[in-house]
């Protein structure tokens, strides 16, 4: 880990700490020696990564409050006086979005310009790492990998709220000069993410976990709809790169966009992903509903530049991520008591090949 030194001692503030993706970034911050302070929710759902891997006690702080609130944001940040801002604090739902679309704005882009706003008039920040989606662009479901110029947009509310805070970045970005104000924001846009500790609504791994756990079947809505999927803790190596540059001050202006995704032959169907689940898993059977809510078939994104200029691709292979994924919720289930140091082991085992 010592790739990541410069991190050691440095204020680290994280929006969405108390999340899935969130949680696994505080264990690796901090066993970086960063000093991590959290801004997020109270945990969404029981059970949660956040309590059950005991993330409170390796912070320097936490705030349980809303990004929308555009005053406890400020406040958060002065207090805190960070050098670097993770923003992960998000509506992350597409069901959800359909339900709830002023809310997922509200969060989703409103919340993120709050957190540009607090960082512009924080002096002591140096950038932020702004988590979006490779949901934000627009997919005419071609097939065709997307690279970070392709353009940006969204046929449902959370793909558009997300393309909508990608826009309040580049605004940002691109007025830095006028406001005399040195600052990185750098984006990044991950693929879809597994891992143990996400027990969100309407995703495809909790609700396997659920099924499960419950002896009860699971249902899908399109087996065939193929996605990248990765492992976290490929998208937290992403992360803690684009952190080192703003540290080092060595990333490119003001910061750019980033694809962080696994290799094409990784991105593979619901279907495909179900069946090497049941490989590392318990097999579980398979109930196929289909929805009527706008949902992409095909989705991939190019990683070329993130390989190229970061030297990041993923350590893990799919099956790799699938087995590390499914140790974690049978351990959940069995031993919940050991989590935390099977959280430290999957961490290290990543990063000690990087």
């Amino acid at each position: 880990m010592s790739l990541f030194s410069s991190l050691k001692d440095t204020d680290i503030l994280v929006t969405g700490h108390t999340g899935f993706t969130g949680s696994w970034l505080c264990h690796v911050l901090t066993g970086f020696g960063a000093r991590v302070h959290g801004l997020a929710l109270p945990p969404l759902t029981s059970p949660n990564m956040f309590q059950l891997t005991g993330v409170e006690r390796l912070l320097a702080s936490h705030t349980f409050d809303d990004i929308g609130d555009y005053a406890s944001v400020i406040k958060c940040v002065s207090r805190i006086k960070p050098r670097a801002i993770v923003h992960l604090a998000a509506q992350p739902l597409v069901l959800r979005s359909y339900r709830e679309p002023v809310e997922t704005f509200r969060t989703n882009a409103l919340g993120t310009v709050h957190v540009l706003e607090a960082a512009r008039v924080t002096p002591s920040v140096a950038g932020i790492v702004a988590i979006t989606t490779d949901k934000a662009y627009i997919n005419a479901d071609k097939g065709n990998p997307f690279s970070e110029t392709a353009p940006l947009g969204g046929y449902d509310p959370y793909a558009a709220s997300k393309a909508a805070a990608e826009m309040a970045l580049m605004g940002y970005r691109g007025s830095l000069a006028s406001w005399q104000r040195n600052l990185v924001i750098e984006c990044a846009r991950g693929g879809n993410i597994i891992g143990g500790g996400d027990w969100s609504d309407n995703r495809l791994i909790p609700d396997y976990a659920r099924a499960v756990a419950t002896g009860t079947p699971l249902t899908i809505r399109n087996p065939r709809a193929t996605r990248p999927w990765q492992h976290v803790l490929s998208l937290v190596h992403g992360y803690a790169l684009l952190l080192q540059r703003v540290i080092d001050g060595t990333s490119n202006n003001s910061g750019e966009a980033w694809n962080f995704g696994p290799s094409p032959s990784d991105c593979i169907s619901v279907e495909s992903l179900l069946r090497k689940l049941a490989d590392h898993w318990q097999p579980v059977t398979v109930l196929i509903e289909p929805s009527d809510v706008h949902e992409a078939a095909r989705l991939s994104i190019d990683t070329t530049k993130a390989h190229r200029d970061l030297n990041w691709h993923s350590r893990l292979s799919l099956d790799e991520a699938i087995a590390a994924t499914a140790l974690w919720f049978r351990t959940a289930s069995t031993s919940p008591e050991h989590l935390a140091t099977l959280t430290k082991s999957q961490i290290s085992a990543y990063f000690s090949s990087v």
